[in-house]
């Protein structure tokens, strides 16, 4: 059986080799038996717009393991740092001048599951991604603005989906190891690989990092799918993941201490800082293909997730005797799924494909806020249950009225419900009350050539993002911040469709309000509507034999309507990556980021500096005859050149316990130093 590619108009090419193929392979009728040889096809993936892309998992296995969002770097514009000083917290996530902190705008999911968590204890929008095991994924789909009917909540800045693999031609056994007493091991296999496919893998990961209070961070986790296909014109797959891990963190630190000398670049004020997370999910992937040119389509997953977070950013200011330290805790059952109806035809000539689908979510969650010393509670600010939930119905329509021009559009409603209730009585802040609110969102794309191996596309389309419940029900505050997209991009292939991609796109986002809630101190800021607007260049591709490039360069003008600035929001990124496979199995990567100069408060007057890091990877296929299977060696060198540089920066008041008063300062997170990581794999 061959399953119809999700996206169908543009695959005429594809269609016309697999009739091909049916011809050369006819036969005589009487014989009882044929064989059959395997016939690959290979299609561009149509777009819907000139920044959207697909990373294929060939430059995946190159990233330096240890962080799964370090692959986002591979999307231009994208830059995801560890801003805790211990790597088992949500990474923060810059994309088109939005600080989407740990996924405010910024949509993520897994096989189509959402990642972000709404109404979180510590943001927003949450996101983390510490339990995907990078070498189970497939590709990772990436997509820019609001344009796209079947993308929803969070998806205003862009939706990042991970595709994970159904089966492994050969299994892995791999252990890395490395400075800071970095440990890493792997195993995946698939025990079956026919009718039934299923993908079994097991990682476990340790490392003290860099800081002079070590880390002692180790994750385990687990994924397994089975696929299989029912009937011969369907496709059912399951699959779950989990995730356990435990941290300490050495936090962001104040630059007045590390100047004065008194405070080590990778030391801390609070070395009691840190955590630990658990996340188990479970999922159902389901279609199933008519004789008449239709798929119906069903999804459903459920998640259970707690976080125990404890962090001290301000030290003393608030506190003198026993610190301003902070406990926030989140234990949450996320459940839901989507169904829908896809069908293809031609209507009057014109190829059409028409899709309706449901789409809903429920979060049932436990909240608390409250101070803390040395991980001890002292108190409770916030003790909350919220119950979130979300209706989402949407059309779609894919039309290819001639042969130079495409249009993909439709519409997508959101209905929320809110529902929180007060556990504390004696807390605060007690937030409770029920609400409702409901928006309606179009969405077009107009694509035009390709002339001379070049399209033209013009996008608009409305996203949003939710706000946590916690303030929609306490301050009135709008539940859906709306965001409206416009965008206008070159794609070209001028040397051919084995040669390199070029693009370029200019884009703007108006978003309606930059209301936030902070979990931090459980508060909500009112920060209004806001501009952002840029370009983007983008390269990849093979350029001569077997060197290949993955490059980008981004220029962000983002500020509120009244003309202040948008903290955090950088104004330059840019991206570079060589990939060189040498003929005697050693593949060579040297990439290169960029985070430029951004502001740190709305008059500009304190910016952070810019950063430029280099890594190195080697992947090398060992040419040596194993009874069972292959070795291949591999190595990891991250900042390569040893740049002192900061991840996370921030500029608010502290108080040292040796100060009189608080003092404004800026706050960072240390990049990493010079690291070395190595290892081996057995492939069976």
């Amino acid at each position: 059986m061959m399953t119809p590619p999700r996206y169908s108009i543009g695959l005429l090419s594809a269609g016309l080799t697999l009739c091909l193929a049916g011809v050369a392979l006819a036969h005589d009728p009487d014989e009882e038996e044929v064989e059959v040889p395997e016939v690959s096809v290979r299609a561009e993936r149509p777009v819907a717009a000139s920044s959207q892309r697909f990373i294929p998992d060939k430059e995946i296995v190159l990233q330096p393991q240890g962080r799964p969002a370090q692959v986002l770097r591979l999307i231009p514009g994208f830059v995801a740092i560890e801003h805790s000083g211990g790597g088992g917290k949500a990474d923060q996530y810059f994309l088109r001048g939005f600080d989407a902190d740990h996924g405010t705008d910024v949509a993520f999911s897994l096989d189509s599951m959402p990642i972000n968590l709404r109404t979180h204890a510590h943001g927003q929008g949450y996101t983390d991604l510490n339990f995907i095991i990078p070498e189970t994924i497939a590709g990772v789909e990436a997509n820019k603005g609001a344009y796209l009917p079947e993308l929803g909540d969070f998806a205003t800045a862009g939706a990042v989906n991970f595709k994970t693999r159904d089966v492994v031609k050969e299994g892995m056994i791999q252990g890395t190891g490395g400075q800071f007493e970095t440990q890493r091991y792997l195993l995946m296999f698939s025990p079956t690989k026919d009718r039934v496919r299923t993908l079994i893998a097991g990682e476990g990961y340790y490392t003290n990092g860099p800081y002079l209070n070590d880390n002692q961070y180790h994750r385990a986790n687990f994924f397994g799918k089975v696929t299989t296909n029912v009937t011969g014109r369907d496709e059912l797959s399951l699959h779950t993941t989990f995730l356990q891990s435990r941290w300490d963190g050495s936090g962001e630190i104040p630059l007045r201490a590390v100047s004065l000398g008194s405070l080590n670049r990778f030391g801390s004020i609070n070395p009691t800082e840190g955590g630990h997370t658990l996340r188990t999910t479970g999922q159902l992937n389901y279609h199933y293909d008519t004789t008449t040119g239709g798929q119906f389509f069903a999804n459903a997953y459920g998640q259970y997730y707690r976080l125990d977070l404890f962090t001290n950013f301000t030290f003393f200011l608030n506190d003198p005797v026993n610190g301003d330290g902070f406990a926030q805790f989140d234990r949450r059952v996320t459940y839901g799924g989507d169904i829908g109806y896809k069908h293809r035809a031609d209507v009057l000539g014109v190829p059409i494909v028409g899709t309706v689908g449901f789409q809903t979510r429920a979060d049932d969650i436990h909240l608390r806020l409250g101070t803390q010393r040395a991980r001890v509670p002292t108190g409770t600010t916030v003790d909350s249950h919220a119950v979130e939930v979300s209706y989402s119905p949407f059309v779609k329509a894919e039309v290819q009225p001639l042969s130079w021009m495409r249009l993909v559009g439709g519409l997508r409603s959101e209905f929320f419900t809110f529902d929180v209730s007060n556990r504390c009585l004696a807390c605060t802040e007690r937030p409770a009350g029920r609400a409702a609110s409901s928006i309606v969102l179009p969405k077009l794309s107009v694509i035009l050539g390709p002339w001379a191996h070049t399209e033209l596309f013009l996008n608009y389309g409305e996203g949003f993002h939710s706000n946590d419940a916690r303030s929609v029900v306490a301050r009135g505050a709008s539940p859906l911040a709306r965001g409206r997209n416009y965008e206008i991009g070159l794609r070209s292939r001028p040397w051919g469709s084995d040669g390199l991609e070029l693009s370029v796109t200019a884009w703007r986002i108006d978003l309606q309000s930059e209301l936030v809630f902070v979990g931090d101190d459980g508060t909500t800021e009112i920060r209004g509507a806001s501009r952002r607007q840029g370009v983007e260049v983008a390269a990849r591709g093979k350029v001569w034999g077997p060197l290949y490039v993955n490059g980008s360069f981004t220029w962000t003008h983002a500020e509120f309507r009244n003309g202040d600035a948008i903290p955090l929001a950088p104004e330059y990124t840019a991206y570079g990556a060589a990939i060189l496979q040498w003929p005697e199995g050693l593949t060579t990567q040297l990439q290169a980021t960029y985070l430029g100069v951004r502001p740190l408060i709305e008059d500009r007057s304190v910016k952070s500096p810019s950063w430029l890091t280099f890594d190195l990877s080697e992947r090398y296929r060992i040419p040596i005859a194993l009874p069972h299977g292959r070795m291949e060696a591999f190595l990891f060198v991250q900042n390569l050149f040893n740049t002192e540089w900061e991840q996370a920066i921030f500029a608010f008041e502290s108080r040292l316990r040796n100060e009189a008063a608080g003092v404004n300062d800026i706050h960072f997170v240390p990049g990493n130093p010079r690291t070395v990581m190595g290892g081996l794999a057995w492939y069976f």
